[in-house]
């Protein structure tokens, strides 16, 4: 109920429930109350005077015992329901149930039952985890159902969601189990902010992301390119004089051929002149850490050396 914008709701959906239910049982009052025509009861034939489909009559035989009560048990049991559990607007009923507070009840119980596994694996360091077969396959079924929705099931992402399997050079940030643990924990957000009035007019940012795409060996324009090297001066505060980057700052390597944003002269000016923002959720609100340090030692892994498939899991193949 909490969706609805006024008290109002709450009342209308509470008398809206209490009247269908009660309304049942006039109905059920009704039909044992309901009398025999006076031209049935002449012809004697035993039938209520309802006809339909031409020759169809219905005859006058009272309800089953067991059914009528069967009937009285289920309004009596939707009225005991309705007092005990939420169902009249917001009123929250006598056992004080609700979806949050069963799903904290499951995950904690859960977790009691899952602490004597992850224990071992809390007492060792995620860069050493990474190796744990039955640690990686655990993680790798953490990573299926929170991770893969951006960065795919095999990990290598796409367009604007990183590919975890690049190694050392794709990585805004150093590639260690402490930074990956808090990055899982706490989220990450890059900025970068929009250039095109610092670097001029559309020839100038034309010119400049001819001069990035060089910075990688992409093919560029040459003459566009060696015009625009005086205007990177003012990326190189954040991507480095030679275009690789500053991890401290989460500032991507210029200079490899991985393009997270995707590549060409369209998309670098589109980026120049608009700037990008780029936002990781963070987890913790989903993940124990015992289950993010597991997470991590998967993630880790990735960009590792691959270890033996675990069982019937195949780990993704790594690239070089």
């Amino acid at each position: 109920m909490g969706d609805f914008f006024n008290s109002g709701w709450s009342w209308a959906v509470a008398i809206v429930s209490v009247v269908s239910i009660l309304a049942c049982a006039v109905l059920l009052w009704l039909a044992g109350k309901a009398k025999v025509s006076a031209a049935a009861l002449a012809r004697g034939d035993n039938t209520t005077g309802h006809v339909w489909d031409e020759d169809l009559r219905e005859y006058n035989n009272p309800l089953p015992r067991w059914w009528m009560w069967l009937f009285i048990l289920t309004v009596v049991f939707a009225l005991v329901y309705l007092a005990f559990y939420p169902g009249l607007g917001s009123y929250p009923g006598m056992g004080q149930w609700s979806q949050q507070g069963q799903h904290r009840s499951d995950a904690q119980r859960m977790r009691a039952e899952l602490a004597p596994l992850y224990a071992r694996f809390t007492a060792t360091p995620v860069d050493q985890l990474s190796q744990d077969r039955q640690a990686l396959a655990i993680g790798q079924r953490h990573f299926m159902n929170h991770c893969a929705q951006c960065h795919g099931s095999d990990a290598r992402g796409s367009k604007g969601y990183p590919d975890l399997t690049q190694g050392q050079s794709a990585w805004l940030g150093p590639l260690s189990g402490e930074h990956i643990v808090r990055t899982i924990s706490q989220g990450r957000q890059g900025v970068m902010p929009a250039m095109g009035s610092a670097i001029g007019g559309e020839a100038a940012i034309s010119d400049l992301a001819h001069y990035v795409l060089s910075l990688s060996g992409s093919p560029h324009n040459e003459i566009k390119a060696f015009s625009g090297k005086k205007h990177y001066a003012a990326c190189a505060a954040c991507h480095g004089a030679d275009g690789k980057g500053n991890k401290a700052l989460g500032a991507p390597n210029l200079a490899d051929n991985y393009w997270l944003h995707g590549w060409g002269e369209a998309a670098i000016v589109s980026i120049i002149k608009n700037g990008k923002s780029n936002v990781m959720p963070a987890q913790s609100g989903w993940l124990s850490p015992e289950q993010i340090h597991v997470l991590a030692a998967y993630v880790l892994s990735l960009s590792g050396p691959a270890p033996a498939a675990v069982g019937s899991i195949a780990l993704p193949a790594r690239t070089p």
